[in-house]
C-alpha cells in the first residue's frame, strides 16, 4: 500500500468516526495508537478488533485539552509501536455544556473547545514533525466539517473551530512540504445522537442530495484514500457530505 509508514495515530479513536478510521487504517495494514479520554472500554475492544487482523494496537488515555498530553501522546506512540508516519487529528469536542451562543457566551467554554479542536492538532503536528519527516511521505488528515463554510449561531465555538482548522490545514501542507502531506476531510452529518428528534432528522436528510447521512464508515474510506492513495495530494479539504454543500 502507499502508506508512508506503519504506525498510526488516530486521536479519539474509541467510539463513532474515530473507531471506523482505526479499523479501516489497520485493514489497511497499518499498526494503530488509539488515542481516548474516557472510553478505556471502547479503545480495548476496538484494540482487539485491530489485534485480530494481525496488526498491532495501543490504547493510548490523555485529555488533550491539557497542553502536557500533546507530547506524551506522541511519545508514547512511538514507544509503544515503534514510530509514527500517520497523525489522523478525528478528536474533537462540538459543546462543553455552557451554550455556544452570544447570548450564552463563556470565555471558559471557548477557550477549552478551540484548545482541543484547533490547539490540540497544531501541538500534535508540531511534536509529531521528526518522526513524520523521517518517513519521506508522512500524512497528516485532519477532521474538519462543513460547518466551516456554513456555521450554525448554536455552535459558534465549534464552526469557528473548524474553520480555522481547515486554514491551519492548508498552512500546514505548506510548511511541511516536500516530506509530509495534510489534508483534511469536511464531513457532512454522520452519526445523529440517539436523542435527536425524528422530525428534525428528515427535514436534514431532505436536503442532502445522495438522500442520507454519511456514516462513520464513509468518512473512515476517505481518510483511507488520502493515506493510501494520496501522494500527490496535499493542501486539500474534501468534503465527505452527500452534496450537502452544494445545495
Amino acid at each position: 500500500m502507499g502508506v508512508a509508514g506503519p504506525v498510526a495515530l488516530v486521536t479519539g479513536g474509541a467510539r463513532r468516526v474515530g473507531r471506523a478510521i482505526v479499523l479501516e487504517l489497520a485493514r489497511a495494514g497499518c499498526d494503530v495508537a488509539i488515542h481516548y479520554r474516557t472510553s478505556r472500554t471502547e479503545a480495548e475492544e476496538v484494540a482487539g478488533e485491530v489485534s485480530r487482523t494481525g496488526r498491532r494496537a495501543l490504547a493510548i488515555e490523555a485529555d488533550l485539552s491539557t497542553p502536557a498530553s500533546w507530547p506524551q501522546v506522541i511519545r508514547q506512540t512511538v514507544e509503544g509501536l515503534g514510530g509514527l508516519g500517520i497523525l489522523i487529528n478525528n478528536a474533537s469536542l462540538i459543546a462543553t455544556g455552557a451554550p455556544d451562543t452570544i447570548e450564552g457566551f463563556s470565555l471558559a467554554s471557548w477557550e477549552r473547545l478551540l484548545r482541543l479542536n484547533l490547539t490540540a492538532p497544531m501541538a500534535l503536528a508540531h511534536h509529531a514533525r521528526p518522526y513524520l519527516e523521517k518517513q519521506e511521505g508522512g500524512k497528516i488528515v485532519n477532521l474538519c466539517d462543513i460547518s466551516a463554510d456554513r456555521p450554525w449561531p448554536t455552535h459558534l465555538a465549534y464552526c469557528v473551530s473548524k474553520a480555522a482548522l481547515a486554514a491551519l490545514t492548508v498552512g500546514l501542507a505548506k510548511a511541511l512540504a516536500p516530506r509530509v502531506r495534510v489534508n483534511g476531510i469536511a464531513p457532512g452529518i454522520a452519526v445523529f445522537s440517539d436523542d435527536y428528534p425524528q422530525e428534525r432528522r428528515a427535514a436534514l436528510i431532505s436536503r442532502i442530495p445522495l438522500g442520507r447521512t454519511g456514516t462513520p464508515e464513509d468518512i473512515a474510506r476517505a481518510v483511507r484514500f488520502l493515506v493510501e492513495s494520496g501522494d500527490y495530494i496535499t493542501g486539500e479539504i474534501i468534503r465527505v457530505d452527500g452534496g450537502r454543500s452544494v445545495v
